[in-house]
């Protein structure tokens, strides 16, 4: 059995979260570029163009990409034989989303309740899913996430009858409805399957996927690749403004689920798709 000592895990998620907020993943300013590259619209080259100075005058001023710095979802991926000393992994984990707002001067965006909306200060709490794992590792991944993307997410429970079509349409119904709102081109996580409750879990985690990799299951990224063509045919475009790059990416994660029920969740990730990974 492995330790790891609660402090440790505070200072990782603090850096963690900074570094999210403020370097651009290379896997989606590679995306931008290629985007860039196809574009044969001038608007849209033009924005593609302001959104990579964005991301290079984040990462050089060492100020965040964009000034909604989010929720901070984290996963920690706990290893059976690791044991966290000193105190609870979560209260770990909210330690260090105070700290790194601290340290960023992030803004704080959390409010207590949704209906009271005190501000809690501190940008705490955050959600954090803890998903055990094999070996005597923590793998933590703190991606903060805007509300302009984040509120253009959608959950359908689709019956079975619906089938492939009617997911595909669902998904192509989400991407018009959202416009421009979650600042495109968007990365699109998909969650299939599970129930009511996991289906967005699914959506959300598949947002995080590196650009460019493609589920393992031939019929998923056949879809994958299918519903990216789709989406970039649509002529939204970066920011909504025209063009052939609504979307970087779509990923599509799935699980098993009730015979009646066909669970569909998108979880749309603006351009600046940020999260940052490291182990412990």
């Amino acid at each position: 059995m492995r330790t790891i000592e609660s402090s440790r895990i505070t200072d990782a998620v603090a850096s963690l979260l900074v570094q999210a907020c403020m370097d651009l993943p290379g896997d989606v300013e590679h995306a931008l570029r290629a985007g860039r590259a196809l574009e044969t619209d001038p608007q849209a080259r033009a924005t593609l163009d302001i959104l990579l100075e964005n991301a290079a005058l984040a990462r050089e001023e060492q100020v965040p990409i964009c000034q909604d710095t989010g929720v901070a979802f984290v996963i920690a991926e706990l290893g059976a034989d690791c044991h966290v000393a000193g105190s609870l992994l979560t209260d770990a984990v909210q330690d260090g989303i105070r700290r790194g707002t601290e340290r960023g001067y992030l803004r704080r965006s959390i409010v207590r309740d949704p209906v009271r909306r005190e501000n809690t200060g501190d940008n705490a709490p955050g959600v954090v899913v803890v998903v055990p794992v094999a070996g005597d590792k923590l793998r933590l991944t703190v991606a903060p996430k805007g509300a302009g993307c984040e509120n253009m997410s959608k959950l359908a429970m689709l019956t079975p009858a619906a089938g492939i079509e009617g997911v595909k349409e669902f998904v192509i119904e989400t991407i018009c409805s959202a416009g421009a709102n979650p600042c495109p081109p968007v990365v699109v996580g998909i969650g299939l399957g599970g129930d009511f409750a996991s289906a967005p879990l699914l959506a959300k985690k598949a947002m995080l996927r590196t650009i460019g990799t493609r589920n393992p299951d031939p019929l998923y990224a056949a879809l994958e690749h299918e519903l990216l063509a789709t989406i970039n045919g649509l002529g939204l475009g970066p920011q909504g403004m025209g063009g052939k790059t609504t979307a970087l990416e779509v990923f599509i994660e799935f699980a098993p689920c009730h015979i009646a029920s066909l669970p569909v969740a998108i979880c749309l990730n603006c351009h600046a798709a940020r999260h940052a990974s490291a182990d412990l």
